[in-house]
């Protein structure tokens, strides 16, 4: 039995399709953090957001328009393997918010933390000066909440300036990108 060929192109293209997703999936797998155990400075969370950091960031959309402009003043308290930070947010157009992270060291390179609009648990792995952090943030939206996915990462550039990107993204596609330096108080 021999197929017409233009039985054969649907099923051709379907293949085609499906080999295609499969390459970008692979090509998505992004970096393990493993790959930094051997960079310096190492960044150790709990070392670095114990007491007063200030932060300023901005979000971009994808086409790279920046959306939104904001500074955070943080607060860190250490008490063994618990981290609590206190962020205070206030954006360009005088909009201001609060998230508190209740964050748990598990073991030497592994996170995990909640704050009040994280959707279940964000995870970390640190190794090196980077640290990957990742987590659901609920985001409220024109009377909608939007579970939006962060891919954060944080590299440490010296003792006291730290560096953040996070690839944000809405069922599995990317909109948009938050950047962030952070520098520690040295008072």
């Amino acid at each position: 039995m021999s197929h017409s060929p233009r039985r054969r192109a649907p099923i051709m293209t379907a293949i085609v399709a499906t080999l295609a997703f499969a390459i970008i999936l692979v090509g998505c797998a992004g970096v393990a953090p493993e790959e930094y155990a051997g960079e310096t400075p190492e960044f150790r969370i709990e070392e670095y957001f114990d007491g007063n950091v200030q932060a300023w960031g901005m979000f971009q959309a994808r086409n790279g328009e920046i959306r939104r402009r904001f500074s955070v003043d943080i607060e860190g308290e250490v008490d063994g393997d618990f981290i609590t930070l206190d962020e205070r947010f206030t954006y360009a157009d005088g909009e201001t918010d609060r998230r508190v992270w209740e964050i748990e060291r598990i073991d030497e390179h592994t996170y995990q933390g909640t704050a009040g609009d994280i959707v279940g648990t964000a995870l970390g792995k640190r190794y090196g000066n980077a640290l990957n952090w990742t987590y659901t943030l609920a985001l409220e939206v024109d009377d909608r909440t939007w579970n939006l996915k962060f891919d954060d990462w944080m590299v440490l550039v010296d003792e006291d300036t730290l560096i953040n990107t996070a690839e944000v993204s809405k069922f599995g596609i990317r909109v948009g990108t938050v950047t962030l330096f952070f520098r520690r108080s040295t008072e």
